[in-house]
């Protein structure tokens, strides 16, 4: 899947997990590469072709004790590679070296407590012998029987064999996840794993992997052209600014325009990259065209559908006129990729659907430039800041590709999302005065299809309903409502009522997600 031609890797076989993606994370946190491959997408060639320094077998939803469930490949046992298995992979690892697992009297969930019986080496400077410690438990199966080589070095109240160690083979497993915050030492543990068992230095670092996706971009491209869909967003613009700074004005950038990012959002993006880094750009002012075609819907996924396709046709418009382009760079990222090559995607129920440019290389018979498709968002955001990018565009919040059409429940006019636009720059300055804006994952305005009474002076008023929304979350799969205080809020409900014409009341939304999503539509 990669060309990163740096020798300390770890290769992350995924059964299933949700959490698979945090076990990646951890070990980039620690400066050593890895990637995720399905376990039915991983044999013994593509071990020895990815040559990785160590293995870790992921967590999975699935049980060992079927025939038909996920294994490892066997040829993985047949090198003398270092392996951790994690929950599930503790099992098959078990399953497939001659131990037992069986379905578990009791399950444990939630937190549980690790009692150290003997030192490990992926306990060095972490727990001793006697320790005591909190971890995380996901499990219904447990592990009856280890394998011949094995021994126990941690149990909790439901699992015996909760850490097992076989040092001759450099085979370690725990029934715990490492990977999640609740196990609090447990990204010490993969540290362990991934530098003094299987030897990887830390030498994967932004400034590396911008020289080499620069050297890779080059070799691609040649000496052809791209064109780039810039939405403003923090991925697009470090996309741009990356191939930019390795092909120079080969690559040119189309800014769609749709009427409704937030205030001053457009004006910023033509300057960051016009002015600052002179990088041919085309800023399509399309809001007339997408404001027209929203008139009258209210179904969010129609406007949704309906912006996403206009996007398409004014992108494949502008770029027909530039002509002559051979490739189209796009944003994508890691989560991206590991999911279009998921093993387990299958049918799933709608959420919502997204927009991107999705649609376009089909359409357009273009070749795509992704450089960001090995990277995480927080990492993309390291990028950023390798390349210069400005702090106010690269810790950005995450803004949605229909822009403030699903923060507005109901029609979308020019009318409200001018209000719209002045109410959540209030709400944004307020955090950033409190200095939260890093603390917080996601902070927008939302204007409601409810108009209520309200009294100004002496006069009685009608106007709209503004909702605040801020979540705190680490990937955006789940998020809690952030805990303002309330004189903060207060303060914020005052300046929009007094500033923003056309809204006589705020409320502030405390739903976390699940059940609710992150935005409104």
């Amino acid at each position: 899947m990669t060309d990163i031609s740096i020798d300390d890797r770890i290769l992350i076989i995924d059964f299933g997990s949700q959490v698979t993606q945090l076990i990646a994370r951890r070990v980039r946190e620690g400066g050593v590469y890895c990637e995720i491959h399905p376990f039915n997408k991983v044999t013994g060639e593509s071990i020895r072709e990815f040559n990785p320094k160590g293995v870790i077998l992921s967590g999975g939803p699935a049980s060992v004790t079927h025939d038909d469930t996920p294994r490892a490949p066997e040829e993985l046992f047949e090198t003398d590679l270092p392996v951790l298995g994690i929950c599930y992979g503790q099992q098959t690892l078990c399953a497939q070296l001659g131990g037992e697992v069986s379905p578990g009297k009791h399950h444990e969930f939630g937190r549980a407590q690790l009692e150290v019986i003997d030192d490990c080496i992926l306990f060095d400077g972490v727990w001793s012998k006697t320790d005591t410690d909190q971890v995380w438990m996901s499990h219904g199966d447990t592990v009856t029987k280890l394998p011949d080589g094995f021994r126990v070095v941690g149990k909790s109240g439901n699992a015996p064999f909760a850490a097992i160690a076989d040092d001759a083979r450099r085979y370690y497993a725990v029934q715990f996840h490492p990977e999640v915050v609740h196990t609090p030492r447990g990204a010490e543990l993969l540290k362990n794993f991934v530098h003094r068992v299987c030897g990887c230095g830390g030498e994967w670092t932004m400034a590396h992997f911008r020289a080499e996706e620069i050297a890779k971009i080059r070799k691609q491209v040649g000496d052809k052209r791209v064109i780039c869909g810039l939405s403003g967003g923090v991925d697009s613009s470090v996309a741009a600014v990356l191939i930019h700074e390795a092909i120079g004005d080969q690559l040119t950038c189309i800014y769609v325009d749709h009427g409704l990012m937030r205030l001053n959002e457009s004006e910023q993006v033509v300057t960051v990259f016009r002015d600052h880094y002179n990088i041919p750009l085309i800023h399509r002012d399309a809001s007339d065209l997408f404001l027209g075609k929203l008139a009258g819907v209210t179904d969010p996924e129609k406007k949704r559908k309906i912006i996403g396709g206009l996007f398409i046709d004014v992108f494949e418009e502008e770029a027909a006129k530039i002509g002559g382009a051979d490739f189209l760079a796009q944003g994508t990222l890691y989560p991206d990729v590991i999911e279009s090559v998921s093993f387990h995607g299958g049918p799933s129920v709608t959420i919502k659907s997204h927009h991107n440019v999705g649609g376009l290389p089909e359409r357009m018979n273009m070749q795509l430039v992704e450089p960001l498709r090995e990277l995480f968002k927080d990492e993309v955001r390291d990028l950023g800041r390798e390349l210069g990018l400005p702090e106010i565009l690269v810790g950005r919040h995450p803004f949605p590709g229909p822009g403030l059409a699903i923060r507005i429940p109901g029609e979308v006019t020019r009318e409200a999302a001018d209000i719209l636009r002045q109410a959540d720059a209030v709400y944004l300055d307020e955090i950033r005065k409190a200095g939260l804006y890093d603390e917080i994952w996601q902070a927008f305005a939302v204007l409601l299809p409810v108009k209520t009474v309200g009294v100004m002076g002496d006069s009685r008023t009608y106007d709209h309903v503004c909702a605040l929304r801020a979540v705190t979350s680490t990937d955006g799969m789940t998020a809690d409502s952030y805990p303002f205080d309330h004189s903060f809020l207060s303060a914020c409900a005052t300046r929009i009522i007094n500033e923003v014409r056309g809204v006589n009341r705020v409320v502030y939304d405390c739903t976390s997600k699940p059940p609710g999503t992150i935005e409104w539509e």
